[in-house]
Order: structure tokens, then C-alpha cells, then sequence
């Protein structure tokens, strides 16, 4: 006698939203677990953003120093968490074989990289939370449109996930460690983000007003330091690295 029914065995994949929550719920527990990681999205931010806020060692121009240094803060922690952090982990996962196991489950690979961004978003949520809590506790005073400051955020984000996946998908992982927290730092320094961009060279400013993090932090500072519309410009720019860093990243990533 042959019983089917409730017991009967349904082999098959869960439906794609499933896996991709699954997977970026995964990506989220191991992001925030690795120890590295903390210290790049949420250490090394809110240790600037406290010791510059309360110390006067770089001048930020009239008015409070908070005010001019959390957009900066901000847009960092984009690039530590979109960028720096994805670069590495993706690297190490790929030099493991990790990524191309992940390729060869039912979770297509356009799923499993949309996964890691969401992944991505949700780090970028608590940092944002985290930054604007410390910013507010050491007198931020923000202004401007949150409409615009979250289409920086994202196009932000965008654009260094795509710059962070391309440079996991064609160097060694070494090699993307090395030259991930490299950038970093040079960003860090380069960027607008703590040292004010007029305080370089006119020729050095209008190349360094190109980078996405020079964009991220101006736009980000327009709209909350100096209460400016929707900054155009800053937009502009990001959304060109955006689309030449995940169609870059879309063409040369590799698997193995």
C-alpha cells in the first residue's frame, strides 16, 4: 500500500525571494562577526568622528566642527562597509572556492550578489543609526532634505559596491587586501571626508572633486551642513561610477 499525502517529498528550490533573504541574512551574521570588518565599518568611523568633533586638530571652516565632519563620517562609513569590506570578503570567499560552490546552487549569481547588497544596506542602516546617534550626543545640527541625502547614500553605495566587486573578481585575494585598505586610507585622506578639499592645491581639488567619496561627502555636506536642494552635480558623478564600476565589475568578475 502506497501513502501519499502530507509525508510525500517535494524535492525542488525554495522560491528565489527566499534564498536571496536567506542568503543575505547569512552574509549579514558573517560580516558582523568578522572582527576586521567591525573595525573598518564601525570602530575606526566613530572613533573620528568623536576624536575630531571634540578635539581641535583640523580646521573645518566656520561653525561647528561636527557639523562639517559627520557627512565626512558618513560617506566613509559607505566606503569601509560597500567597498573596503565587501572587497575583502569576496576576495578571500572567491581564493576559497567558497563563491564557486555558492554558483553552482540553484541561488542564480545575479542573486547571490543581490544578497550581498542587501546585505550591504543593512550594515549601512545600523552605521548610519550608530554615527547619527554619536553626531547628535556631540551637538549635530542638520539641515536639508532626507530625500536627497538618501540618493546620495544609495548611489554612494552603488557605486563602491560595483569598484569593491571588480577589484575582488580580478585580483588575488591578497593582493585585494593589500590594495582595498590602501584605498581606504588614501580616501580617508584624499576625499573631503575629514580634511576639507580647499585645503589642496586648485589643481589637485578638481581631480579630487571626481572620486566618489569627494562627491559623496560634498553632496552629503550641502544638503545637511548648508541646507542645499538636491545636489545635481554630486549625483551626477556618483551615478557615473556607479554604472562604470557594476558594469566593469558585471564583465571581468571572476568566479574562480
Amino acid at each position: 500500500m502506497t501513502a501519499t499525502g502530507t509525508y510525500t517529498p517535494r524535492p525542488g528550490a525554495a522560491p528565489l525571494p527566499r534564498m536571496i533573504a536567506a542568503q543575505a541574512v547569512l552574509e549579514t551574521k558573517m560580516l558582523l562577526r568578522n572582527g576586521e570588518q567591525l573595525l573598518l565599518t564601525v570602530v575606526i568611523p566613530t572613533l573620528l568622528l568623536a576624536l575630531f568633533s571634540s578635539v581641535d586638530i583640523i580646521d573645518t571652516g566656520a561653525g561647528e566642527a561636527v557639523d562639517f565632519l559627520t557627512p565626512g563620517i558618513l560617506a566613509l562609513a559607505v566606503v569601509s562597509t560597500a567597498f573596503t569590506g565587501q572587497a575583502i570578503a569576496t576576495g578571500f570567499e572567491r581564493r576559497y572556492g567558497v563563491l564557486k560552490r555558492l554558483a553552482a546552487s540553484p541561488l542564480p549569481r545575479w542573486g547571490l550578489m543581490a544578497a550581498k547588497t542587501l546585505s550591504v544596506l543593512v550594515t549601512e542602516i545600523l552605521q548610519v543609526i550608530l554615527l547619527t546617534a554619536i553626531a547628535f550626543a556631540l551637538g549635530w545640527d542638520p539641515h536639508g532634505n532626507p530625500a536627497a541625502v538618501l540618493l546620495l547614500l544609495i548611489l554612494g553605495t552603488a557605486a563602491f559596491s560595483g569598484l569593491g566587486l571588480l577589484m575582488a573578481g580580478t585580483l588575488k585575494a591578497e593582493a585585494t587586501l593589500a590594495a582595498a585598505n590602501l584605498v581606504f586610507l588614501l580616501l580617508l585622506v584624499g576625499g573631503g571626508v575629514i580634511v576639507p578639499l580647499d585645503k589642496f592645491p586648485p589643481g589637485a581639488q578638481d581631480v579630487l572633486g571626481l572620486l566618489p567619496v569627494s562627491a559623496l561627502s560634498d553632496g552629503l555636506r550641502d544638503v545637511l551642513q548648508h541646507g542645499a536642494g538636491m545636489p545635481w552635480g554630486d549625483l551626477g558623478i556618483l551615478a557615473v561610477w556607479a554604472v562604470v564600476g557594476l558594469a566593469a565589475a558585471g564583465r571581468f568578475f571572476r568566479w574562480e
